[in-house]
């Protein structure tokens, strides 16, 4: 996706389970994350964003691909960021959070160990950090 562009996704189109599951990366993951906190209060966004992958995960058959986790960890944080930042809009937030989005250097490593995120218990329910951020 250009950082200068609107993605293609929407909240109806998640919880539907009709997004385009082709190009549903992790950039497009964020952007439709950003849209339940534009349009739901934050506890409301997490349950709502978390069902409908729960549900996506499972209509693709691959419901262990759901991380319960990773989930709420991006979206407390782009939460966080949202609240944080000047500019309410899409193209400013990708700008100013590109840390968000880099797949070599994923901001959750600085937070979470390799072997807490690959446990069940991770997967499963939301743990905090075993790692602090440097």
């Amino acid at each position: 996706m250009s950082v200068a562009t609107i993605p293609p996704f929407s909240v109806a189109a998640l919880e539907a389970g009709t997004i385009d599951v082709d190009n549903f990366d992790h950039e497009a993951h964020v952007y439709v994350a950003w849209l339940f906190l534009d349009e739901f209060p934050v506890t409301e966004a997490i349950d709502r964003f978390s069902s409908a992958l729960q549900r996506l995960t499972a209509k693709l058959g691959v419901p262990g691909k759901y991380h319960e986790t990773i989930t709420w960890f991006f979206m407390l944080l782009i939460a966080e960021r949202r609240e944080a930042s000047a500019s309410k809009d899409w193209i400013s937030f990708r700008r100013d959070n590109t840390d968000l989005f880099s797949a070599d250097q994923n901001i959750i490593n600085h937070y979470y160990s390799s072997d807490l995120l690959a446990s069940d218990r991770a997967r499963r329910t939301f743990v905090m950090p075993d790692m602090l951020a440097a």
